[in-house]
């Protein structure tokens, strides 16, 4: 067997290579790439596409991935071996149901599509982006027909995203979780609402950015293997262990969305480099699910970020660089502030309270979009109403709106949810933490994360996609995915700083 093994994981390491390339390229598409040069873009990823799914689906690799799955009965389960054949033979009859032509297709569409989205934002002009999204849908409609039916259409795409979840299972999470923070959000508008002015003042941006890279660097990103860089739309792109990449931006009249995106990409990549070397290019270089990567994000952002304990250290340093805007701001108003529950526009810069029901209007969307029920020349008017019904705004134009999100000019759909999942994820990692580090919010005062960072290096990055979502937060929390924890986490904050 290890003679196989070994040659499997060779072919695996140079598919990753290509991948890697093909992702550094993706990242300059979204970051330097000058503004005519989409269609080079999209060429090169769709060759380079091509060339990794034509050695993965080779002949060569199906005898290689049906010799070992005859060993697998003599394997221990939870074997790194084992895992990476499992995981290898279930990516493989993914791949070899999609013809090379379509994986070339979708680079090129998406290329172009991601350029007009870019283009139609900054006009709030949706009309130039609908046709782009027209055949981004159908290319999602014929990648889903590719596959044997499922209960839903959108198994198969959110199977992407979130190996092994159904959209059923996704819309009882979600109608769990939906009345319980509808019913907070209404409570919390009957108080008196806290003040945050200070956060609507003119900042220095360099001074800001300056900031954002000190938090990244105490929480543990290492940048000797990492980058910053300001982008349209904040992400985190791996193009390996050792180089793992985050985007911030800067938007003048909200300066504290440059501090928190870092902070939630900052958590992203911490997720990426703390993958265990044993993975390194082969398939289980990369986050158990994008749910489950959502949570570290989400984890640093606002249950680190936004915690009392958090700016009892760093909130004189932040005072120093901006006396203008802080000196008269007392820690109390500025934790207060920056936890501020308003309905809002824009799902990036929406409160923890709210942010939910933004990921729930977008999967609706998707959905009625896969199924054919929705004409995407009436999509900026269905969200206007969507945005009207769950959180009682309406956008004033296009941008601001429906064009806010980059998902769909890449062709992610099935992506959205994993979004919240990821905040109720968060929250189940953290009861369990707590409660094996009784000095946590000492550690926290003090501007130390390693207690924390070394918990989620042992029970979560390290495993890679050794483990399917489900039950890695069953291994680590004793149950599946459970919104309980994330409501009340939410009542108890929130209660707090609004009196309820």
């Amino acid at each position: 067997m290890n003679e196989k093994y070994n040659q499997l994981k060779a072919i695996l390491a140079e598919i990753a290579d290509l991948n890697h390339a093909a992702a550094l390229i993706g990242w300059d598409q979204q970051v330097y790439m000058p503004e005519g040069a989409a269609e080079e873009h999209g060429n090169m990823l769709g060759t380079l596409g091509k060339i990794a799914h034509e050695k993965f689906v080779s002949e060569e690799v199906g005898r290689l991935l049906e010799d070992l799955k005859r060993e697998l009965p003599s394997l221990d389960p939870q074997s790194d071996e084992y895992r990476l054949i499992r995981s290898a033979a279930r990516d493989y009859d993914k791949e070899t149901r999609v013809p090379s032509e379509f994986i070339v297709e979708h680079a090129q569409v998406t290329a172009m599509a991601h350029q007009a989205w870019a283009e139609a934002r900054a006009r709030s002009n949706f009309a130039h982006f609908q046709p782009h999204l027209e055949k981004v849908v159908e290319l999602s409609q014929r990648y889903v027909a590719f596959f044997p039916p499922a209960d839903h259409p959108y198994d198969t795409l959110l199977d992407l995203f979130e190996p092994g979840m159904k959209t059923a299972e996704v819309r009882a999470i979600f109608d769990a979780v939906r009345p319980q923070q509808v019913e907070l959000i209404r409570a919390i508008g009957q108080r008196p609402q806290v003040e945050d002015a200070f956060m609507h003042l003119a900042y220095d941006e360099q001074r800001m950015w300056d900031f954002s890279r000190d938090i990244a660097g105490a929480f543990g990103y290492d940048w000797k293997r990492g980058r910053q860089d300001p982008t349209v739309h904040p992400f985190c792109q791996s193009i390996g262990i050792d180089d793992v990449r985050i985007t911030s931006r800067w938007v003048a009249d909200l300066p504290f969305a440059l501090l928190f995106g870092t902070m939630h990409e900052t958590g992203h990549a911490l997720y990426e480099q703390g993958i265990g070397r044993q993975w390194s290019r082969t398939n289980l270089s990369d986050g158990a699910s994008l749910g489950v990567h959502e949570s570290q994000s989400r984890m640093w952002e606002n249950i680190i970020g936004r915690s009392h304990a958090f700016w009892e250290f760093f909130y004189p340093q932040l005072q120093a660089r901006f006396p203008a805007q802080l000196a008269g701001v007392g820690l109390d108003q500025f934790y207060q502030g920056i936890n501020k529950v308003q309905p809002s526009l824009i799902r990036v810069e929406a409160d923890e309270a709210t942010y939910n029901l933004h990921i729930m209007l977008r999967l609706e969307l998707e959905i009625a979009m896969l199924e054919g029920q929705v004409a995407i020349r009436d999509l900026p008017e269905l969200w206007n109403s969507k945005m009207k019904e769950y959180l009682g705004v309406v956008p004033p134009d296009d941008a601001l709106g429906v064009l806010q999100d980059v998902h769909w000019s890449g062709g992610m759909l099935g992506y959205f949810s994993t979004y919240a999942l990821g905040n109720l994820i968060s929250a189940q990692l953290w009861e369990k933490f707590t409660a094996q580090t009784p000095a946590f919010e000492a550690q926290i005062r003090q501007g130390d994360f390693s207690s924390l960072l070394t918990w989620l290096r042992e029970n979560i990055h390290q495993h890679g996609r050794k483990y399917e979502p489900q039950e890695l937060v069953q291994r680590v929390t004793g149950s599946k995915i459970d919104p309980a924890p994330y409501v009340r986490y939410l009542r108890q904050k929130y209660g707090a700083i609004y009196g309820l």
